[in-house]
C-alpha cells in the first residue's frame, strides 16, 4: 500500500462533512481548473454506470483516443478508479497526483475550507492525473446521485448519460423512483444532450422534464433499440438499431442481458457526439432515416459536438467486443460467476441472467452472498430466495465496517429459503467451502462489489483464497 492509499483510507474516520459544489469548484480553481480543459462525458444512474463507462472507454480507445476514466467503487485497490486507456494508472503517477491534491487541500484549509471527503479527494486526483496524462476525453462516473454529487461540478460535458434507475441510497436520494430520477437528472446541463434508459416510464418523465427545462436534446434508449440474437458462454450477440435506421451486429463479451442495454447507451452516445442526431429536441427538424445533419441544420445545442476523429462501425464493433468490466456477471473461473448486484433492481437483473445460465447449462446453482448494512438487504434476501431455486446458500460477513453480520443475513435467508443456508465470517473460507460444494455446478457470488473485491483478492492469493 502506497502513501496515497494509506492516507485516503483514513479520511472517513475524521472527515464526514461533504463540501458544497461551490467549495469543490474553489479547490479545483486553486489547482488551475484542470477539469475545464478536457472534454467529458458524465454518467449517472443506479445500475450500469460503470458498464457504460467501460463500453465508452473501449470504443474511444479503439478509435485512437486517449481516455481518462473515473469510476467507483474499486474492487481491490484504489488505483482501479483512475483508468488511462482502460488500464489502472501508473502507481507513481497516482502518488504524484495525491501529493499535489494534498498540498492544494492544506492550502485551502488554511483559508477556512474543510478537508475533502474521501470521494472528493479521489475526484481531484483524477482531474489532476488526467490533465497531466494529456487525455483526449474524460469519462466520469458519478459517486452518489447526481445533482449534489461532487462530479457535478463539471460545467460543460459533451453529453450526460443516465442509466437504469431503481431504489437505492433512499436515505439520501428519496423514497420513490421519481425522486431518485430527479437527483440523477441533476447532471443535465443547459443544451447538453442527455442519453438515457427509457425503459421506466416514471423515471423517463422526470428526465424528459429536466431536459426540456434545460433546453437539452433528449435521446431515450429502450428495448426496441436492439434484438438479442444469441447468448453463449461469456458473450452475447445483438443486432443494434442505429440512428440512421440501419442495423449493426455487436458481440458483447458478457452473458447478462442488461449489458445489451448498457452497450446501447454507449453506442447511442457516440452516435450523438458525431452529429448523427435523428431524435431531435422538441421544435427541431427530424431528418429522414439515413440523413446526417450538417452543422447549419443541427439543433443549436448540438452544434460543435462532432468528435475530432470519426468513430466508425468497425470501431464500435471492435470496441464493444473488447470491453473489460470485472465483477459484472464475470466468469472468474469455470462455473464461478461474480456479480456486484447490490440493490433490488440489480438483484432482479442478476436473477434473470443467473436463471438463463443455469437453464442453458442444466446445472445446479449455488449462491454466495454478502451485503453492506445501508442497503435494502431484507428485500434482496427475499427476492433471491423466491426468484430462483438454489442448491445451497452461503452468506458471509465482509471485512468492512459496513459489512452486515453473517448471522443476521443467515437468519433472513432461512425465513424464505428451501435449501441449506450456511454463514461464514471469512470470505476466503466461504469461497473455498462453497466452491467445493458447487463442484460440477455453478457458483454465483453477489450482493456487494466489496464482496467481489474480496473474492478477487482471495483468488489472486491462491486457489480459493488459500495461500
Amino acid at each position: 500500500m502506497g502513501k496515497a492509499e494509506e492516507y485516503l483510507d483514513q479520511i472517513p474516520m475524521w472527515t464526514r462533512k461533504k463540501n458544497s459544489l461551490q467549495d469543490v469548484r474553489a479547490l479545483l480553481e486553486a489547482m488551475g481548473s484542470p477539469d475545464r480543459r478536457i472534454p467529458a462525458i458524465h454518467v449517472a444512474g443506479t445500475n450500469g454506470k460503470g458498464s457504460v463507462c467501460a463500453f465508452l472507454t473501449s470504443v474511444f480507445r479503439e478509435a485512437g483516443y486517449k481516455t481518462g476514466t473515473f469510476i467507483s467503487p474499486h474492487l481491490v485497490e484504489i488505483r482501479e478508479r483512475f483508468l488511462i486507456n482502460g488500464r489502472m494508472a501508473d502507481s507513481q503517477a497516482v502518488e504524484e497526483s495525491f501529493e499535489r491534491v494534498l498540498s492544494a487541500a492544506r492550502a485551502m484549509m488554511e483559508k477556512g475550507y474543510c478537508h475533502p471527503t474521501f470521494f472528493e479527494f479521489l475526484f481531484y486526483m483524477a482531474m489532476d492525473l488526467f490533465e497531466r496524462e494529456k487525455v483526449d476525453i474524460m469519462i466520469i462516473e458519478t459517486g452518489l446521485g447526481g445533482r449534489l454529487d461532487t462530479t457535478n461540478v463539471l460545467e460543460h460535458p459533451l453529453a450526460a448519460v443516465i442509466t437504469s434507475i431503481s431504489k437505492d441510497h433512499t436515505a439520501y436520494l428519496g423514497n420513490t423512483i421519481a425522486e431518485i430520477a430527479g437527483e440523477k437528472a441533476g447532471i443535465v446541463k443547459p443544451g447538453v444532450p442527455v442519453i438515457y434508459d427509457g425503459s421506466d416510464e416514471e423515471a423517463s418523465r422526470v428526465i424528459e422534464h429536466a431536459a426540456v427545462e434545460k433546453n437539452s436534446p433528449r435521446i431515450p434508449v429502450g428495448q426496441d433499440d436492439f434484438v438479442i440474437k444469441a447468448i453463449r458462454s461469456g458473450q452475447m450477440e445483438i443486432s443494434a438499431r442505429m440512428m440512421d435506421g440501419k442495423a449493426l451486429n455487436l458481440l458483447i463479451p458478457f452473458e447478462a442481458r442488461y449489458q445489451a442495454e448498457n452497450a446501447m447507451l454507449a453506442v447511442r452516445t457516440l452516435e450523438v457526439l458525431q452529429g448523427n442526431f435523428s431524435k431531435a429536441a422538441p421544435g427541431t427538424k427530424t431528418p429522414a432515416a439515413g440523413t446526417e445533419l450538417s452543422a447549419s441544420e443541427m439543433p443549436p445545442s448540438l452544434t460543435g459536438l462532432r468528435l475530432p476523429r470519426p468513430i466508425t462501425a468497425a470501431h464500435l464493433t471492435e470496441g464493444v467486443k473488447k470491453t473489460l468490466w470485472p465483477g459484472r456477471m464475470e466468469q472468474a473461473r469455470p462455473g464461478i460467476y461474480l456479480d456486484g448486484a447490490h440493490n433490488p433492481g440489480g438483484i432482479r437483473a442478476f436473477l434473470e441472467t443467473a436463471k438463463e445460465i443455469r437453464e442453458r447449462q442444466e446445472k445446479k446453482a449455488y449462491l454466495l452472498f454478502a451485503a453492506v448494512s445501508d442497503k435494502d438487504y431484507e428485500v434482496m434476501a427475499e427476492e433471491l430466495t423466491q426468484g430462483m431455486e438454489w442448491a445451497a446458500i452461503g452468506v458471509v460477513h465482509m471485512n468492512s465496517d459496513r459489512g452486515l453480520s453473517a448471522g443476521l443475513l443467515a437468519e433472513l435467508f432461512r425465513k424464505h429459503a428451501s435449501c441449506q443456508v450456511t454463514s461464514y465470517e471469512d470470505t476466503g473460507q466461504a469461497l473455498a467451502d462453497m466452491e467445493r460444494r458447487a463442484e460440477g455446478g455453478l457458483l454465483f457470488c453477489a450482493g456487494s462489489l466489496y464482496l467481489i473485491g474480496e473474492i478477487k483478492a482471495c483468488m489472486k492469493k491462491g486457489s480459493s483464497g488459500i495461500s
